[in-house]
């Protein structure tokens, strides 16, 4: 006697629900995850009477200049030296960039002036000096 078989079974994975389980994935990633609150350095910006706000942020480079001297460009702590090369690369590969200088209030003018002299030679002279309204 010959028994017959049955019928292979299916086991298909149901995919209904897929969508809600991406989605609440993505939402548990976007509310768990920690956004980058401030790039440079420590600095309290001088105070001024009036003030011009930049445009667009697209062409934009930031340096930061602490009280103590130290220096950052877009995030990254750079030696005075430097600042010609890294600011002459930028240049060539944004002809449009303005450079932002955030100095603290109490930063020496010899550090000050000693940035802006290497932004000269490395041709980057749309400079923006940034400050704070006055209260």
């Amino acid at each position: 006697m010959k028994l017959k078989r049955k019928s292979e079974r299916k086991t298909d994975i149901p995919t209904a629900s897929l969508p809600d389980i991406i989605f609440m994935l993505i939402f548990f990633f976007m509310v768990s995850s920690v956004l980058k609150k401030s790039e440079g350095l420590p600095i309290t910006l001088p105070e001024a009477k009036q003030i011009q706000k930049l445009e667009s942020r697209v062409h934009v480079a930031q340096v930061w200049i602490s009280k103590s001297g130290m220096i950052s460009i877009d995030g990254k702590i750079v030696e005075p030296a430097s600042i010609r090369n890294i600011m002459y690369k930028k240049r060539v590969a944004d002809p449009q960039l303005t450079v932002s200088v955030r100095a603290d209030r109490q930063t020496p003018m010899e550090v000050i002036d000693k940035v802006h002299k290497e932004l000269r030679k490395a041709d980057a002279l749309k400079v923006n000096y940034s400050s704070r309204t006055a209260t």
